[in-house]
């Protein structure tokens, strides 16, 4: 090894926080005369700089002291949680406006679009893809044109230079207003961005929403179009309303724990299952959030642990699901319908927690409230379009007045001698004076700048019949304006209703809902697997043919053993499991506990007496040993288990060992002075010689 070089003049020095870190220090206890010669370090304290701490100590650590924070409200703003205003995420905003900005009615490869789209979303091309074909799939706000893939199936959709999209004529409907949008720099300035779209229609709960932050998760289902429309409809007309998710893969959902979307809520889902034939089951729609491949792979994986018999699965699924579960012979559909339902994904679990972003905050709300605020947010953009529109009509009144005035009077001839630009401006200026009366507000310069770009050529072909039609025309459009924000509601009504009528046929439930009884997985799980034993070795298994068999069992089923030793263990069964070496007993343990009746004699290890006791073991856990005798290294005699207290066993023959010190070396004990107590008890003791065999002697049971 290399000795370290000795420092020098050329090396530079290290500060001291920095050579106290490279150099740890191996004695902390500073020797009495280095204390005294040198000096201590003193440190600086912190100071203030634009009112925040400033500790020139750590130069570092105003840089990470609220890393975390900053990070956590990123994720929650930026990435995973949409806004309650148009109800996207940003990735989503993004791709939507840059549809909008590229729309020129015809479809666009979806390369250029996420291509576009990285001006205003700086996470790479990745995530814009995936969530531009989520959306696509949906159909609702972009529509597809290509392999998309195929959310029953889970199949991926095709690369994005093969496939293209354009906005829906919905999407344009309902998403997009420049006059009323906020906007905001994108990431590197160079462009502008919606804050958030002018949405008109709670679009979170038409898609639905998932996403993992930090520190909270957001799972809005999707909702029916028709439905939220009545149910806004409703909200206006002031009636109450409930709205309930409806999935695109269909099933049958039960909302009774739906608890209105918020945190804490439940919704099961079932698979609809067919039966064609008495051998053949077809599953033609999907619990949300499974596709056809993970719903097979979940039957395959419950087959083969023996929780259901099948022969074999085909899926024929297209545009429709359609899976084909041929059965075996003798089998009961019914019955093999439950067990789908238990041991495989064709009943599912949801837990929906609807987490919005209001304020820049994340706001856990129910579905009702975020369908109310949504609704009430359309009639406010509503009411700014109208009011827009009204200032736009007054405008162009105002434009149409001052061309009659100019035109029909004539005032254009009075600047044919003008010869600079400010008596131009002051010989309209004049000409108008006599006729502002009929005018509604005030003529400024940038009126009258306007006035002089009329082209000669309008000038000639104006007719007076024409202008009066066309300034009739906007009264109207005024007046009818007007009468629509006065009766704001009903026109919002009528907006929900125009959207229904326009874009909602066909659009019927494939969700129905109904109550789900739950099914006890014990009841409806077959008896088709076989318990085997390997009791010298101490391990119990399934269809080991090689080994002894014990009885017939299902998957779920605990086996219960007691090995010489006097120990008791319950596991669960398996394909192979230890349970203790010498096993003399072995049986399927009851899940209500175990309440059969023990007849033990056994030698105690540490006084050498032999004992008797009858009990009943009871509940128990799992794989956990339990003795059944006061010492160990002592040994189980003999046993015998019984259903009934009755059955038991009332007299038994014992043989001593001819090795003992015994003068009598058989004798008859009476079983019934012996209590049936519990599994802990210690008995009564026979005798004080070691037993070498027990017989039975009460043939007749009573």
């Amino acid at each position: 090894m290399a000795k370290p070089k000795k420092p020098n003049q050329d090396q530079p020095e290290l500060p001291l926080d920095a050579a106290a870190e490279s150099k740890p220090e191996t004695n902390p206890a500073p020797k009495a005369e280095e204390s005294s010669s040198t000096p201590p370090v003193e440190l600086a304290p912190p100071r203030k700089k634009d009112g925040k701490v400033q500790d020139d100590n750590a130069p570092l650590a105003s840089s990470y002291r609220n890393w975390f924070l900053e990070y956590a409200s990123y994720v929650i703003l930026d990435r995973a949680v949409p806004h309650i205003d148009d109800g996207l995420k940003p990735v989503q905003r993004r791709i939507l406006h840059t549809l909008w900005e590229m729309d020129d009615g015809r479809f666009h490869k979806v390369a250029n679009v996420v291509g576009a789209t990285m001006r205003f979303h700086p996470h790479g091309d990745a995530s814009i893809g995936a969530a531009l074909v989520a959306i696509g799939q949906r159909g609702f706000l972009i529509e597809p044109q290509g392999n998309y893939g195929n959310m029953l199936t889970g199949d991926d959709a095709a690369a994005p230079r093969y496939i293209e999209a354009r906005l829906t004529p919905f999407a344009k409907d309902v998403l997009f207003n420049p006059k009323t949008t906020t906007w905001q720099l994108s990431y590197d300035g160079r462009a502008k961005e919606p804050v958030t779209l002018p949405a008109k229609f709670p679009i979170v709960l038409l898609e639905g929403a998932e996403g993992i932050a930090v520190g909270l998760a957001t799972k809005i289902l999707p909702h029916n179009f028709n439905d939220l429309c009545r149910a806004a409809i409703n909200h206006l007309q002031g009636k109450t309303f409930r709205i309930f998710p409806d999935f695109p893969t269909g099933g049958v959902a039960d909302f009774s724990e739906y608890n209105d979307g918020e945190r804490g809520g439940k919704v099961k889902i079932r698979a609809k299952i067919e039966v064609r034939s008495k051998y053949l089951l077809a599953i033609t729609e999907l619990p949300f959030g499974s596709t056809t491949e993970t719903l097979i792979e979940s039957i395959l994986s419950a087959n083969a642990k023996g929780k259901i018999k099948i022969k074999h699965v085909d899926d024929n699924t297209a545009d429709a699901v359609e899976i084909l579960v041929h059965l075996p012979q003798g089998s009961d559909p019914e019955q093999i319908i439950q067990q789908l339902y238990v041991f495989t994904n064709c009943q599912v679990q949801l837990s929906p927690a609807a987490c919005v972003i209001e304020d820049d905050k994340p706001q856990f709300l129910g579905v009702r409230e975020i369908l109310k605020r949504s609704a009430e947010k359309t009639k406010a953009l509503l009411k700014l379009e109208l009011e827009i529109k009204l200032a736009e009509l007054d405008q162009q009144w105002h434009w149409d007045s001052l061309d009659r005035i100019f035109i029909e009077e004539r005032i254009y001839r009075r600047i044919e001698k003008s010869k600079t630009w400010e008596e131009v401006l002051a010989e309209i200026r004049d000409g108008l004076k006599p006729f502002l009366k009929q005018l509604r507000r005030e003529v400024t310069e940038d009126d009258i700048t306007r006035l002089t770009e009329i082209r000669i050529k309008r000038i000639s072909a104006y007719n007076r019949f024409q202008a009066d039609e066309a300034l009739k025309k906007i009264e109207a459009g005024m007046l009818d304006t007007k009468n629509s924000l006065k009766h704001l509601t009903a026109y919002a009504v009528a907006w929900f209703e125009m959207l229904q009528e326009k874009y909602g046929k066909g659009l019927k439930r494939r969700t129905s809902y109904d109550e789900i009884a739950q099914i006890d997985a014990s009841e409806v799980v077959s008896a088709n697997q076989r318990l085997y034993v390997n009791r010298e070795d101490g391990f119990i298994g399934l269809n080991w043919r090689q080994h002894e068999f014990v009885q017939e069992c299902t998957i779920l089923d605990s086996a219960l053993c007691i090995m010489a030793d006097g120990s008791l263990k319950v596991s669960k069964v398996a394909d192979k499991t230890f349970m203790g070496r010498e096993i003399i007993h072995v049986g399927v343990f009851p899940k209500d506990g175990d309440t059969n009746f023990y007849t033990m004699i056994y030698q105690d290890k540490e006084s050498g007496k032999a004992f008797a006791k009858r009990f009943q073991i009871g509940g128990l856990s799992r794989d956990k040993l339990y003795p059944l005798v006061k010492s160990e290294g002592s040994r189980v005699v003999w046993l015998h288990v019984a259903k009934t207290e009755k059955e038991m066993p009332k007299k038994v023959q014992i043989s001593l060992d001819g090795r003992s010190g015994a003068r009598v070396r058989e004798l008859t004990f009476d079983l019934t002075t012996v209590p049936v107590s519990t599994r802990t008890a210690k008995g009564l003791t026979i005798t004080k010689w070691a037993i070498k065999d027990v017989k039975r002697t009460d043939l007749t049971l009573s």
